[in-house]
């Protein structure tokens, strides 16, 4: 008798849920977005695991807790993670916060639904084919296809899935022992989920070719045509090639129109991964970094990255219009495409990817782009190449500051040398001890909350900072501490 009248009411408490979360969203407006965005604030409140264990108390009880503890544990989880919007945030390829696209992500996470059929999302099935349009003529397309992945990653992956499917169709059912061993191009340069997709699809990741590159981190087009000459004499089938704009570390274009002749001779798919570099497309100053980018099979943009839109926001876009992604996906499974819906399938678009549920990820980009517009966006595009330009020019009048190369996008790349080191050059252990430096005041910087930047080696070049600027916030006092400051942490080293 007790649990019938249990169900009689609500088991949610709707007046206490409501109350929580103006609260709660006090707490993320006030910590979150005002103290975030405040450069007198610290990037990052760092403490060591054990110790921030402790403090959070993260065991799950059998017990629930009042409301106001929850409120400050919403508080302490705010207080002691990364503050992305930071003004002094450098570290990642994303930074910055858009109040248009937090609006719409927290409107997304609060309706709950899924991108898969019309009947359960009809706005953002429509709204997703609107962007991805605007995306694809971005490119130069005038058709095409296309879907949002949850990441740059993924959106590779559909790539090398999409082209195999291309050559070979036979694959879906028969698998990869049916098909030739086949062959992917892609510069040492290039992001590391190449090889995470060759791998998961079961290509092998001793079946990529990598191409050299230049002085300045682009695919050379000669070397391509060798390697795939040279896989071709090794019985292998070439099908897929690469090319990336905007690569991790420097920030290197690929020269896609001379890429694209080599895979138009060879008939092999081109896909372009412009995750990081696809923004640019919105300069009219810039775009030319792209050239050729019309002539590729498939994209991968991520307007998560220098856009702001918020993690994620990954557009898989492809050329061709015939309906290419939808067969290589589709399960047609008939408790969620039934064949006799009231309304026309056609926009149930869930069948076309390898998810079944799917976040909303185009309103947040397209409520930002009703705020901003294409040229507000393209101002936010141009500032982020001046911002490193006034950077670049900076380093070059400072003493101790050396860059790694010149800047082409907003990757940029230098060397702090202490005094201890300058001018010993010629010393047998120079590189070694410089290559301590950036980590050493890496170190220093989170632990005193002023900032974050980003380190790393590459090929033969010892560990050097890069310094990315997508924030808007961003002003030129910014960025005239952010080299101050690694003077202040790195003057005694």
């Amino acid at each position: 008798m007790a649990e019938h009248n249990a169900l009689l009411c609500p088991a949610l408490d709707k007046v206490a849920g409501e109350e929580f979360l103006q609260k709660a969203f006090q707490i993320m407006l006030e910590e979150g977005v005002r103290k975030g965005m405040d450069a007198s604030e610290k990037v990052c409140d760092w403490k060591e695991p054990e110790e921030l264990q402790q403090i959070l108390d993260l065991d799950l009880k059998d017990g629930g807790e009042p409301q106001e503890r929850l409120l400050d544990r919403c508080r302490d989880v705010i207080r002691y993670s990364v503050k992305t919007c930071h003004p002094r945030f450098f570290n990642q390829l994303f930074s910055g916060l858009d109040p248009h696209a937090l609006a719409g992500r927290l409107i997304t996470e609060m309706l709950n639904t899924s991108q898969y059929t019309y009947e359960i999302a009809p706005v953002f099935v429509l709204m997703e084919e609107v962007v991805l349009k605007k995306l694809r003529e971005l490119i130069g397309w005038e058709e095409g296809d296309g879907l949002f992945s949850p990441g740059g990653s993924i959106s590779n992956m559909y790539a090398m899935n999409v082209a195999r499917y291309h050559r070979f169709p036979d694959c879906k059912q028969k698998g990869n022992w049916a098909i030739p061993k086949l062959a992917v191009f892609t510069s040492q340069e290039c992001h590391y989920s190449i090889q995470k997709g060759a791998a998961f699809l079961g290509i092998g990741t001793d079946n990529i070719y990598l191409v050299a590159v230049d002085e300045k981190g682009k695919m050379i087009p000669a070397d391509l045509e060798k390697k795939i000459n040279q896989a071709k004499s090794e019985r292998a089938f070439p099908f897929f090639v690469n090319a990336t704009c905007g690569t991790t570390v420097l920030g290197a274009f690929d020269p896609v129109a001379e890429i694209a002749e080599v895979c138009a001779r060879h008939k092999i798919w081109l896909h372009v991964d412009a995750a990081w570099g696809g923004s640019a497309l919105l300069s009219q100053r810039h775009r030319h970094l792209l050239n050729g980018v019309e002539r590729a099979d498939s994209v991968a943009w991520n307007p998560h990255k220098m856009l702001m839109t918020g993690l994620q926001c990954s557009a898989f876009l492809l050329r061709d219009n015939s309906g290419l992604l939808q067969r290589c996906h589709c399960a047609e499974a008939t408790y969620l495409f039934q064949t006799d819906k009231f309304y026309n399938r056609a926009y149930d678009r869930g069948d076309q990817t390898i998810q079944c549920g799917r976040k909303v990820d185009c309103f947040k980009l397209w409520l930002m782009w009703k705020a901003n517009g294409t040229r507000g966006l393209e101002q936010r595009v141009d500032r982020a190449f001046a911002m490193t330009r006034y950077l670049a020019d900076e380093i070059k009048k400072r003493e101790g500051f050396q860059l790694v190369i010149e800047p082409e996008f907003i990757n940029l790349c230098f060397w702090y040398v202490p005094p201890s080191l300058r001018g010993k050059e010629g010393c047998t252990d120079y590189c070694l001890r410089l290559g301590k430096v950036a980590p050493m005041i890496k170190e220093r910087m989170m632990k005193k909350g002023s900032m974050m930047v980003s380190y790393q080696p590459l090929g033969n070049r010892v560990n050097f900072f890069r310094q990315v600027v997508t924030n808007p916030a961003v002003t030129r006092e910014d960025l005239d501490f952010f080299l101050d400051e690694i003077e202040r942490l790195g003057r005694d080293l």
